[in-house]
């Protein structure tokens, strides 16, 4: 990080002086920072090599289409974009500062938060509906972690999710060499699992894992880090469930505001899968058995 380029670029972007620069732990992607600035002003920094601007760009549309859609008074806190573009050789996202707990809360406190943490995803995803498009997918692609995501349009629900959800994956895979046993017989079948299930094109986080939401240390919830589209919400609570997944409470207080239509528990595995083989194209090792093994699941399980 070249601090004194970053520092022109914050005072040409906020018109005010770089007072301190922190480094934050927890991003695998981009190197994270908190920004103090002479004005007392406090901001968040995600930073990269200059040709990965178009993952942070795509972070920046995302996170101003889930502001756009909170009602108010905000449910939920999402960070705001407040400048985005090049310091020197290094890409720049800065964003309006979460004071997130360091540490979770424990009992009742702790249920309740996540419990409007929930019941504010319910509301999102709700009003995403008024006014908005009818069909599955979003205006360009962007990016799971730092994996391409495709986002065509389709009118679809089961098209959209085996085309560019799973099939995308699974050809990454092939084009690898990594061709998964059973994978193309999984995909043949899920079109036929979700041709009856007809979804609301809801916007969807997308990412929606712990590491990925928070609460804030005076009260209320946070999301950030999406990959948006429109979708079936049900990915998002899919998710929630995956890789240490969220207490019970944020569930709880999901089904409260908008309970879940009936089957929503059977089509979790396979709306993971995506997020499953996504590791395994990026990470490799065991997510490739894990992904191997829900695939045999999942045919054994619906057959």
């Amino acid at each position: 990080m070249a601090t004194q380029e970053l520092a022109q670029w914050i005072k040409q972007q906020t018109g005010a002086e770089l007072a301190r620069l922190s480094p934050v732990g927890g991003g695998c992607i981009h190197s994270a920072w908190r920004l103090e600035l002479q004005d007392g002003r406090v901001c968040f920094a995600k930073t990269n090599q200059a040709d990965l601007l178009p993952v942070l760009e795509a972070e920046a549309d995302g996170l101003r289409a889930l502001r756009q859609t909170l009602d108010a008074p905000r449910p939920l806190q999402i960070p705001e974009p407040l400048a985005l573009g090049l310091a020197g050789r290094e890409a720049v996202l800065l964003l309006s500062w979460l004071e997130l707990q360091s540490s979770p809360q424990r009992g009742s406190q702790h249920d309740s938060a996540w419990g409007e943490l929930g019941a504010g995803l319910a509301q999102l995803h709700r009003s995403s509906l008024r006014g908005g498009d009818e069909r599955f997918g979003w205006g360009q692609d962007n990016f799971l972690g730092s994996a391409l995501q495709p986002n065509r349009w389709n009118d679809s629900w089961a098209d959209f999710f085996c085309q560019e959800r799973l099939g995308h994956q699974l050809r990454w895979a092939a084009r690898s060499g990594r061709s998964l046993p059973q994978g193309e017989a999984l995909l043949k079948e899920a079109a036929g699992w979700l041709a009856d299930h007809k979804p609301e094109p809801c916007l969807v986080h997308g990412d929606l894992w712990s590491g990925n939401a928070g609460q804030l240390r005076d009260g209320g919830g946070a999301i950030f880090d999406p990959a948006v589209y429109r979708g079936d919400r049900e990915v998002d609570l899919a998710m929630a469930q995956l890789f240490g997944g969220f207490p019970a409470s944020f569930f709880a207080g999901y089904q409260r505001c908008w309970p879940l239509p009936p089957g929503h528990q059977q089509r979790v595995e396979l709306y993971n899968l995506y997020h499953l083989l996504n590791h395994a194209n990026l990470f490799g090792g065991s997510y490739w058995q894990q992904s191997a093994a829900c695939i045999q699941s999942l045919l054994c399980s619906w057959s």
